[in-house]
């Protein structure tokens, strides 16, 4: 039987005092509720090291989410297209994008987008992180898989419609409309799985995934890791021989909305069904010997929305008259213009072990592509993690191109994006 060890990695991401959170959409920091992490895990034993990583942040994009890659595989010893890298997405945390603070700094008179030196600083963090736990390896045997329903936390943002199926309104990621409450779920994954890679039945590391926006309030320079990252530190401290990973699922059109009313009491409510969630699955795990891993690959080349007018978003980003979120938007969109323009592919990958699909995907994928995964699969446990590579923002199913909605004004793909996006998925995990 192989041998496989595994290498468990933890450093500091929370932003200083004033940093720009969410990329400048929202104040910026003011002060710390809790501590951001990034966390993650470097598999030996099936070829080149295998690295896995999330962050508590709002995304990396780009040339950032690049740089983020070669720089844990640097440290790791293996190649980028090894390593996966994926932001949780909570809001009141930075959100980087290089290409975009390029144009931001460009202006002269906007605040920036993200700090280069923190950036800089969690780069090194990150690589420290890794060549340590290079050092204290943890042979594992078995993986084990287990899942929970999640009560209460999950539904559909894009739920009120008129007759003609266009969205009229929206169930954020919190909502006081009671009319907009009262709407069923709609559209969800209600599954929260875990996946663990272990010794004698002992986890080592448990990696959580689950598909909401994760925040039950945002926008007061409150720096925090949201009800997601409350209930994993809780499991952490419950658990502390096990490194503990949360993940985001695809989505993209799925919020708390219908559940969290943005008050203190509804945040403790959701970090104790996501905690519960957490728990439960991992009563359930199956354990199998670990005897076989693959990682696969595949790259796509998402199709360009034809409403990025290039001359119009110059226009927006230099026009001081304008909103600072409309310029920061503009500097976003024209970041993936360049991209495309440099033929610069996005990633998705897989790790594979026996029945246990590990999908990692990137932009804010909704959650019918998650559910079109576990489809293509059917006989495999899929456990599906969005939020890579945050360069395309949104990206939506071609069905609901047209029917409105913010998340189609936010995306920066068009709807041919969603036949490469679901053949790539097909691909990797056929």
């Amino acid at each position: 039987m192989p041998e496989f060890e595994i290498a468990t990695f933890e450093f500091d991401v929370t932003p200083p005092a004033g940093h720009s959170l969410c990329g400048g959409l929202i104040k910026p920091a003011s002060e710390v509720r809790d501590r951001l992490e990034g966390l993650g895990f470097v598999l030996l034993g099936a070829g080149s090291p295998i690295v896995v990583c999330a962050l508590d942040w709002t995304g990396l994009c780009n040339t950032a989410h690049r740089q983020f890659r070669e720089a844990l595989a640097s440290a790791a010893g293996t190649t980028p297209n090894r390593v996966t890298v994926h932001s949780v997405h909570q809001h009141d945390t930075p959100l980087v994008c290089l290409d975009a603070q390029r144009f931001v700094a460009a202006e002269g008179d906007m605040a920036p987008i993200f700090g280069l030196e923190f950036f800089e600083t969690c780069l090194r963090r990150a690589q420290g992180a890794v060549e340590t736990a290079l050092g204290q390896t943890r042979p594992v045997s078995q993986i084990g898989c287990g899942q929970a329903k999640v009560s209460k936390v999950a539904s559909n943002r894009r739920i009120a419609r008129d007759q003609a199926g266009r969205v009229v309104s929206e169930r954020r990621s919190f909502c006081v409309d009671q009319r907009l409450q009262k709407m069923p779920e709609g559209l969800i994954d209600p599954w929260l799985k875990t996946v663990s890679f272990g010794q004698s039945d002992q986890p080592v590391v448990a990696c959580h995934y689950y598909a909401t926006h994760p925040q039950s309030f945002y926008g007061e320079g409150g720096v925090s890791s949201e009800f997601v990252g409350l209930a994993r530190k809780q499991r952490q401290q419950e658990d502390p021989d096990c490194l503990h990973i949360y993940f985001t699922g695809c989505a993209g059109n799925v919020s708390a909305g219908k559940y969290n009313d943005g008050s203190d009491e509804a945040c403790v409510e959701l970090t104790e069904r996501i905690h519960h969630a957490i728990v439960k699955s991992e009563e359930e795990l199956s354990w199998s010997p670990l005897e076989k891993v693959s990682w696969k690959t595949t790259e796509l080349m998402p199709e360009a929305w034809e409403t990025l007018f290039e001359p119009l978003l110059v226009e927006q980003l230099g026009n001081r008259y304008y909103q600072p979120a409309v310029r920061v938007r503009a500097a976003f969109m024209l970041a993936w213009k360049e991209r495309l323009r440099r033929n610069e592919p996005l990633a998705i990958s897989s790790l594979s072990a026996g029945n246990i699909e590990l999908l990692h995907l990137p932009g804010e994928c909704f959650i019918e592509y998650q559910l079109r995964a576990q489809e293509t699969a059917p006989k495999k446990f899929v456990a599906t993690a969005a939020y890579g590579d945050g360069g395309p923002w949104y990206i939506p199913v071609e069905e609901e191109y047209g029917k409105g909605g913010y998340e189609l004004t936010s995306t920066f793909c068009g709807p041919g994006t969603d036949r490469v996006l679901t053949g790539a998925i097909q691909q990797i995990l056929e």
